[in-house]
């Protein structure tokens, strides 16, 4: 009997024993495979953070080459050879000052020779002569920058296959200076020269924000120096850069279209009161002429002018839209 529950009571121990040590081994491999995927949770985490840190540190490089650059363009004022720059004319400060005097003193002249009164002829020869040379070129500016709108999307997409392809950035913009339309092929063409003289591809690339000041332009200069000091994927962020591009310049035009009614309608109230001035001296000479000769008259026709002049300003702002 004792014998027997003596190997009973042995069976048992041997049975709890085993029980006790295989869930501990069960629970080795359990915690080393916990641990393992905490490991790789660790490194997943680290990498996530090192990805967080990279986006921001270029985030935050973004903000301080827009901050920059805003506070540059603030400070910097329009000047005659900017405008003269900005618009790809050739001809110098000078000499655009001088034909500006000159077209002001042959106003005068037609005015004076037409027996408009002598101050009346003053003001319309000075405001002539200042006004009239800037309007052109300020519309000479502005056809060069939408010109160089609608060709840059496809240089930037050139510039992204030639990078995709294994191509330095400096020969795919080489590639966009030989082949695109002007004028930016000129332009990028000028990009390369500055580079050729020791500049750095950040500093070359500003020639384009000086030469073509317009947001679509900052972004591509912003892109250009952000990846030049911080590395990135330049294919991918000038793909987004192209895409957004053409999306801007859909939303111009959509713009363009709903607002061209208001547009025509300003022209046409705006230019009525001149067609019936005309008309009416056609038709009966003599009607208008208290207008030029008698003091009250003149003094209405200033204060018509003025007004017409306040009314059409205020209309072209009124159809103009910033996008």
């Amino acid at each position: 009997m004792n014998t027997m529950l003596l190997a009973l009571l042995a069976m048992i121990t041997v049975g709890a024993a085993g029980l006790a040590l295989v869930p501990s081994a069960l629970g080795n491999k359990r915690a080393d495979q916990r641990r393992k995927a905490f490991q790789g949770d660790i490194r997943v985490n680290r990498r996530e953070a090192d990805d967080s840190r990279a986006r921001e540190n270029r985030r935050r490089n973004v903000q301080e080459v827009l901050k920059s650059q805003a506070a540059e363009n603030t400070r910097k004022r329009l000047t005659v050879s900017d405008m003269l720059f900005q618009a790809g004319m050739k001809v110098t400060p000078a000499a655009f000052i001088r034909n500006s005097v000159i077209f002001g003193a042959i106003v005068f002249v037609v005015l004076f020779v037409v027996q408009v009164p002598f101050y009346f002829a003053a003001i319309f020869a000075v405001a002539g002569g200042y006004l009239l040379p800037r309007m052109y070129v300020m519309r000479k500016r502005r056809k060069y920058q939408d010109k160089f709108l609608d060709e840059l999307p496809n240089a930037i997409e050139a510039i992204v296959r030639g990078v995709k392809t294994g191509l330095p950035l400096n020969d795919s913009m080489r590639v966009v200076a030989k082949d695109t339309k002007e004028p930016v092929k000129s332009e990028f063409g000028r990009v390369l020269d500055q580079q050729s003289f020791g500049f750095s591809m950040t500093d070359a690339v500003q020639i384009l924000l000086d030469r073509v000041p317009l947001p679509e332009v900052n972004f591509f200069v912003v892109v250009i120096s952000v990846q030049q000091q911080s590395g990135g994927n330049l294919s991918e962020a000038l793909g987004n850069l192209a895409r957004v591009l053409r999306n801007r310049k859909k939303m111009k035009e959509k713009v363009k279209a709903m607002s061209s009614e208001a547009k025509a309608s300003a022209g046409i109230i705006g230019s009525l009161p001149i067609v019936v001035a005309v008309l009416v001296s056609l038709v009966s000479p003599a009607y208008l002429l208290p207008l030029f000769t008698t003091p009250i008259g003149q003094v209405c026709l200033g204060v018509g002018v003025l007004m017409l002049a306040t009314g059409i300003f205020v209309m072209s702002r009124m159809v103009k839209f910033e996008i």
